[in-house]
């Protein structure tokens, strides 16, 4: 026989504002998912606010979850290391052509910082979130976690530039050598994306680790991954983007796949 206490109608409203506060990342990703559905059948600029949207959401859907479950001060740190410095590698980017190349923006996505697009940076942030909380599931070693998130975020890269670079919004000046069939990107540009996330992972990783819900991070992350290959198969007709990405995030997907299917904490 167990006792319940009851501590009143003010204790109630607590449970219910705080269930209501943890729909809130939930929230912010479904409507991430349904953008991402919806962007094969935009064109022009309509395609181009769904990035801009998705972006958006995405990072929210990340912040809010980590608000939710990791609290204010882990939150804030975490956004200074990915947006802070999202923002600085790319301005130096731009300017120094390190460390991802030669390349210039466009002005057809947002309005800039430093001559960065401002949703640049929260692109950096939104998926980083899913790649440390990944790492932090499949292993505990200090040395590894930073390596497998990085390699996480750098994996979702050789879809990203791709299509972001089809689509106008940047250009490499010497975008040689590439990938084979896979023109426009330097295969520079990728070692740098891993070499940042790994300068940026290996700071969050100092940050406190927690047990909390891990749910909606793993739908963000094997969305990413099966809606990538999938519409460069199906829609965007890149199916060389489809393998390379497809394979390089699958080595990091089947690992965290089989750590969530055995349950282990």
């Amino acid at each position: 026989m167990s006792l319940r206490v009851y501590s009143g109608p003010r204790s109630d409203r607590r449970r219910r504002q705080s269930g209501l506060l943890r729909g809130v990342p939930w929230l912010f990703a479904l409507l991430t998912i349904g953008l991402q559905v919806a962007y094969p059948l935009a064109h022009g600029t309509g395609r181009r606010d769904l990035t801009v949207a998705i972006v958006v959401t995405f990072f929210l859907a990340s912040t809010t979850h980590a608000l939710v479950w990791r609290g204010l001060t882990w939150t804030t740190a975490f956004l200074v290391v990915t947006v802070g410095g999202g923002l600085a590698v790319e301005a130096l980017g731009t300017r120094a052509g390190v460390p991802f190349g030669d390349y210039v923006y466009t002005d057809t996505l947002t309005g800039t910082v430093l001559g960065v697009p401002w949703v640049v940076p929260l692109a950096w942030a939104m998926f980083a979130y899913p790649c440390i909380v990944l790492a932090r599931r499949v292993s505990r070693s200090s040395i590894v976690v930073p390596i497998l998130a990085a390699a996480a975020l750098a994996s979702w890269d050789l879809f990203l530039d791709p299509m972001m670079t089809a689509e106008g919004y940047w250009r490499f000046t010497h975008p040689s050598p590439v990938l084979a069939h896979v023109p426009g990107v330097p295969v520079v540009n990728y070692v740098g994306w891993f070499l940042t996330a790994l300068v940026m992972m290996i700071i969050i990783d100092q940050l406190p680790r927690r047990l909390v819900p891990e749910g909606q991070p793993a739908v963000l992350f094997f969305w990413t991954y099966c809606s990538s290959v999938l519409g460069n198969l199906l829609f965007f007709h890149r199916p060389w983007v489809a393998v390379y990405g497809g394979i390089a995030m699958g080595l990091i997907a089947l690992p965290y796949a089989w750590s969530l299917w055995t349950g282990r904490d």
